[in-house]
């Protein structure tokens, strides 16, 4: 079986973990002011690229 010949650094062993942080999703602004996830509908108004596809009642 394969084995490292040498230790791998700490900071080599920090840049990998570096490349899987965490990064918040960006929001895009909507047609009536609000921000919304891009490519999803907006739960509030029921809106996607400015056609009405869900029936959101109160």
């Amino acid at each position: 079986m394969a084995n490292p010949k040498r230790k791998q650094s700490k900071r080599r062993s920090a840049n990998r973990r570096a490349a899987n942080a965490f990064i918040a999703p960006e929001f895009a602004k909507d047609t009536d002011g609000g921000a919304v996830r891009p490519h999803r509908v907006n739960p509030k108004t029921g809106i996607y690229r400015g056609r009405q596809v869900l029936d959101v009642t109160v």
